[in-house]
């Protein structure tokens, strides 16, 4: 059946716009929680201290805002991932883009198994194995500083370490064993900023992870600031008392680029 259109007068469809605006402003201004766009959240701009750094080093980072995925990459996506890119599969990824490890606990090439639920956030993957699904979908990792900046934020707030109570639900996450099967991606409670289980599922590769503390293979690094490994190392400290910082800021100086941690994933970003 053909559409019907009814013709309205001068002064109904002024009236009509009006509500339309109205409607919209209230919209505007009644919206619950975060922006989102297609399983992202907003991060809005602010700035990012690092825990650590020399005495060159800014005390403040700059950061500009940007989306970031609500919750850590799945198998199921990554398991999509891979049907459609073949060098990325477990029999076939190259040695020098990944380690031994890589998906060791899926039950193949192409099938999950009991130890990689479909929801579970996908771990045993390499930084270039996750860098290369983030340019699949047109997306990035984030750097330490935009994963750091959305970490921050507590449940109420923008600044978790002053909300009461937050600092020791991040610290518990320490304490206990990985669970195995991991549980589902995006079960935990969002943050301030609409992100979920950034810092009690998984540790995340971000982009920059190698420059956490050292900028290369430490015995020919020249550029390398020894304090920041001896007792002078302290005077660069910005808060000794963020345990769970310290953690991964050591965690990620520790790693490289192949290896593939039995709890370790990742989650993209993206520029406005």
């Amino acid at each position: 059946m053909a559409r019907c259109f009814i013709p309205v007068g001068w002064q109904q469809a002024g009236h009509l716009a009006l509500v339309g605006f109205a409607l919209l402003a209230t919209l505007a201004t009644t919206r619950a929680g975060p922006a989102t766009q297609a399983g992202m959240t907003a991060i809005p701009a602010g700035t990012y201290r690092p825990l650590i750094r020399s005495q060159d080093e800014p005390a403040e980072i700059s950061v500009a805002p940007f989306w970031l995925d609500i919750r850590p990459v799945t198998n199921a996506e990554y398991l999509a991932f891979v049907q459609a890119h073949p060098r990325w599969r477990r029999s076939q990824v190259s040695p020098l883009f990944a380690d031994s490890g890589y998906l060791s606990d899926w039950a193949g090439d192409l099938e999950l198994g009991p130890s990689a639920p479909v929801g579970a956030p996908v771990v045993r993957v390499s930084w270039f194995a996750a860098r290369a699904y983030a340019r699949a979908i047109d997306k990035r990792l984030p750097t330490i500083a935009e994963w750091e900046r959305a970490a921050a934020a507590g449940f109420t707030q923008s600044e978790g370490a002053k909300e009461p109570g937050f600092p020791a639900q991040v610290l518990a996450w320490f304490t206990q064993p990985t669970p195995q099967p991991l549980p589902a991606a995006g079960s935990g409670r969002p943050n301030y900023f609409g992100a979920r289980d950034l810092l009690t599922l998984v540790w995340e590769w971000v982009d920059d992870f190698n420059t956490a503390m050292v900028t290369g293979e430490s015995r020919g690094d020249s550029g390398l600031d020894r304090n920041l490994f001896c007792g002078a190392g302290a005077a660069g400290i910005r808060d000794p008392s963020d345990f769970a910082g310290f953690m991964r800021a050591g965690f990620r100086s520790s790693v490289r680029a192949s290896y593939s941690v039995p709890n370790l994933g990742f989650r993209c970003a993206q520029s406005p």
